[in-house]
């Protein structure tokens, strides 16, 4: 028996056409995946302002916790972060204060901000809490609808 180069040529393209298969076969979830999420994310529509992002200061963790899952329960907002161990300078009652404090990061309907407000105001121990929120202009389109699916209007 002979092997002579078209032989050769026949075995390294059979391994080749092995290989890409294999490859195909295993490369179709993570593309389909990828693709999913380009569709998603290009197919959704926002409009701008309609979710806004929040800011309260509390003076420890435990009052964080307790807001943030009051705030959830009611259904105020459906996310709040706590980002612990921030350090606020600001001014009160003439003089210029330096406190460490914890932050709550709230993402709710912009229509909600007023009621939220009210929430911290009642149930807040600062004299007065601070309850900033700015609209959100952009964002992950899936996320965005989260928001609006989980806080009713």
């Amino acid at each position: 028996m002979r092997f002579g180069l078209a032989d050769g040529l026949q075995s390294g393209t059979l391994k080749a056409v092995v290989v890409t298969v294999l490859l195909s076969g295993l490369m179709l979830p993570v593309l389909r995946t990828v693709g999913l999420r380009a569709f998603s994310m290009a197919s959704e529509t926002y409009s701008s302002g309609t979710h806004s992002a929040a800011f309260v200061t509390c003076p420890n963790d435990t009052v964080a916790k307790e807001l943030a899952r009051g705030i959830v329960e009611k259904k105020l907002a459906a996310c709040v972060n706590i980002v612990p161990k921030i350090t606020s300078v600001y001014e009160w009652q003439g003089k210029i204060q330096e406190d460490s404090e914890v932050l709550l990061m709230i993402k709710t309907r912009t229509s909600k901000v007023t009621e939220l407000a009210e929430y911290v105001r009642s149930n807040h121990p600062y004299e007065v809490a601070e309850v900033i929120s700015l609209p959100i202009d952009q964002g992950n389109p899936p996320y965005l609808k989260w928001i609006g699916e989980v806080v009713p209007e």
